[in-house]
């Protein structure tokens, strides 16, 4: 039997399910759980964080139930998915962006692992250790390319030659914000402190682009970036987010100082704020917001988000209705999420802001 799509963190029934648990309401959660199991839990090639057993057990933790069954399933998953990473590095290949990022590689599989109550399990560790090998170049074609350069095309472009991926959801932005939130719980591998190193000076030189490609990189000028919507997924806010806990775990305070001026420079362009079209997590207002006040918490200037963050919040506001999805990356229950700012249960953990 194929476990159902309500099995999906991002817009199943279990991203609703993570709002009543954080609004402490576990009765109007339990049928949803029950609705998200009724046709198995997935630990095939798919599961992830955002989908089957992985996206079950975060679910499940925010309310603070630890199955072993489920940890023990999510550990064969996060196994099979370091043991294909080790193949596909020892056949010398480009990885595919499902390796490594949040979404669906072992970056969720770590943030998930990274949640876990008590000293985190040693497959983090093991985790951590591959996602600093994407710091090594890679060579294709006798050109030197960062680790972390893919062969897959981001979208729906012909991209022959690949492309090294930006974002928080699908790019280096989520192996930099794991490894440095995992650098501020002093849980730290060999090369760790040099790859967030070497992935934040990259993004300090192209976060403005939501990927680069081989032409961006021969180019004898480089372009300069269009004003892209600001969001958690793509663009610059949610990168200035990493930008700032890699600069927190090197304490760099000017590294510090310039991802806050990337994100308060984001939060306020209204040739970039026009470009946002709607209230959703995933690249709406409400990552907007989530990501912006967690920037905030952690500046030694916190006021000067003051009057940004409330003008994100107030067009949260007025946009939640319009959102035609239930779920959580870009759906109400995740806009809700965010509107009532509640991080009790650790919810933002599943993008990695904290």
């Amino acid at each position: 039997m194929n476990p159902p799509r309500t099995q999906a963190l991002s817009e199943g029934v279990l991203g609703r399910a993570l709002l009543h648990i954080e609004r402490g309401n576990l009765d109007a959660a339990r049928p949803l759980l029950a609705e998200a199991v009724a046709g198995g839990v997935s630990t095939g090639a798919n599961a992830c964080l955002y989908h089957g057993a992985p996206a079950l057990e975060f679910v499940l933790s925010r309310a603070g139930h630890a199955d072993p069954t489920v940890q023990t399933a999510v550990d064969r998953v996060v196994r099979a998915r370091l043991a294909a990473a080790r193949r596909r590095r020892e056949s010398a290949q480009l990885p595919p962006l499902a390796e490594f990022d949040l979404i669906r590689g072992l970056t969720g599989l770590g943030a998930l692992l990274l949640s876990r109550t008590g000293w985190p399990p040693p497959l983090l560790r093991e985790v951590l250790a591959h996602l600093v090998t994407l710091a090594c170049p890679a060579e294709a074609g006798a050109r030197a390319l960062p680790g972390w350069w893919s062969p897959d095309s981001p979208g729906h472009q012909e991209m022959t030659v690949g492309h090294a991926n930006n974002g928080v959801a699908h790019g280096i932005a989520g192996p930099l914000a794991l490894l440095s939130l995992a650098a501020h719980r002093d849980i730290l591998v060999d090369g760790q402190m040099e790859a967030i190193d070497t992935f934040a000076t990259w993004l300090e030189e192209f976060s403005g682009f939501y990927w680069i490609t081989l032409d961006h990189l021969i180019a004898d000028e480089p372009p300069q970036p269009p004003p892209l919507r600001p969001s958690w997924c793509y663009s610059d806010l949610g990168i200035a987010r990493t930008l700032q806990l890699a600069a927190l775990a090197l304490g760099d305070d000017a590294r510090r100082q310039k991802a806050e001026e990337v994100a308060i420079a984001a939060l306020t362009d209204p040739a970039r704020l026009d470009r946002v079209t709607d209230a959703s997590l995933c690249h709406g207002w409400a990552g907007m917001l989530t990501v912006a006040a967690a920037i905030a918490a952690d500046s030694p200037t916190p006021d000067r988000f003051g009057d940004p963050i409330w003008q994100t919040r107030q067009r949260l506001v007025a946009g939640i209705a319009a959102l035609p999805k239930p779920g959580f990356l870009e759906g109400r229950a995740g806009a809700v999420l965010a509107l009532e700012g509640s991080n009790m249960t650790g919810w933002t953990r599943a993008l990695l802001i904290h």
